[in-house]
């Protein structure tokens, strides 16, 4: 029996080396394509704004590519991101100094398509310093200093950092601080031990922009808990049975500022309000900071999602507390006492939130045995 133990033992730790290998050299793959694609789109959309020397002619480019690409592939290409991909291409022009047909394709016209379409297969199938994810190359934009960025793509790569440990450490100023110590060994010690936890050797399975990339949906395991998870499918069939003007519109959605990305559980649409309604659950007791970033997540939604004419978008934040069950409202200021009232006739009572994810805490209990 101990034979078998041990066989099944080194069997199973072979097969999980197997497969790791296999995702990050399948991650590497896709990652590298990602980032040729982004250069690529970034030398294209520059040279099309250099036709002109109008800023403002830049931004039209830019603005009506962006609106035709998401409505073709998605939120991926929001105007942002696509000034992110210039951004990219003018701070690293060398990636494919070395590959033949760039030069064509950055002097091509729309005309030349099919001699701009063989030279882009060359430049996706070619050699290139790539040793980071696109999500650590977008991080390294944010510092201006040339010598700096250089300086934190190297330590990424070669200490092999999570995108969170670059970021922490690109917000903490670490390269500016070691440059003017005394005591580099401290400085670099003390950046080890501060983001020691924020390392995590499958960061790139639960990485939003490959998911989106590949035109998979994240995988919401990585961001609910079980007890978040059973309680937030019996959310959606609440809410829409409550007769009040509910219409289900996303779960997980996937919204990112520059430093973070964040997942709203739940996102409705309400047409009696006629606006979006936000929902966050939170199993711990509800701090200061949930509040905070419930107003960031209506904020950033209204400015991104929300189109125009709709009324200001609704944060539903829900806690399940064991002791107490707390629903914190957030809406934007400015409301008119009209959609006010209608707020307080069509949005859920706190005593229903209350009542219904204690009978689903309870449901949870009986079935886990707990």
């Amino acid at each position: 029996m101990d034979k078998v133990s041990d066989s099944m033992s080194g069997l199973f730790q072979d097969a999980c080396v197997i497969i790791e290998q296999a995702q990050t050299t399948a991650y590497r793959a896709v990652n590298e394509t990602l980032i040729k694609r982004n250069w690529l789109l970034g030398m294209r959309i520059q040279h099309e704004v250099l036709k002109d020397k109008r800023a403002e002619y830049g931004e039209q480019v830019i603005s009506n590519l962006a609106n035709q690409l998401t409505q073709k592939y998605g939120r991926g290409f929001i105007k942002r991101n696509l000034h992110h991909f210039v951004d990219f291409f003018l701070k690293h022009s060398d990636f494919f100094h070395a590959v033949s047909g760039i030069s064509e394709i950055v002097n091509a016209v729309s005309s030349q398509f099919p001699t701009i379409e063989n030279n882009i297969m060359n430049a996706l199938r070619s050699q290139s310093p790539i040793r980071l994810s696109w999500t650590h190359y977008r991080i390294i934009l944010q510092e201006s200093n040339a010598e700096a960025r250089a300086w934190y793509e190297n330590e990424a790569a070669n200490e092999m950092w999570s995108t969170r440990t670059l970021q922490r450490n690109i917000s903490s100023q670490y390269y500016h601080r070691m440059l003017q110590s005394q005591d580099k060994a401290a400085v670099h010690d003390e950046m080890v031990k501060l983001t020691r936890p924020l390392q995590d050797k499958l960061e790139y399975l639960k990485n939003p922009v490959v998911a989106e990339f590949l035109g998979f949906k994240n995988n919401t395991e990585y961001t609910e808990s079980r007890l978040e998870q059973s309680i937030i499918d019996h959310l959606v069939p609440f809410l829409m049975e409550l007769g009040k003007g509910f219409a289900f519109v996303d779960r997980q959605k996937y919204i990112h500022t520059e430093k973070e990305d964040y997942f709203i559980d739940l996102v409705f649409y309400n047409y009696h309000l006629r606006c979006f309604v936000l929902i966050d659950l939170k199993t711990k007791k509800l701090t200061y900071q949930d509040v905070g970033q419930m107003d960031m997540y209506v904020k950033m939604f209204d400015e991104l999602v929300r189109p125009e004419g709709h009324n200001p978008t609704i944060g539903l934040l829900l806690c399940a507390d064991t002791d107490e069950d707390v629903a914190h409202y957030s809406v934007l200021n400015g409301s008119d006492q009209l959609y006010a009232a209608k707020y307080l006739t069509y949005m859920p009572t706190q005593e229903e939130l209350r009542r219904e994810i204690e009978q689903q805490k309870e449901f949870y209990r009986l079935q886990n045995g707990e």
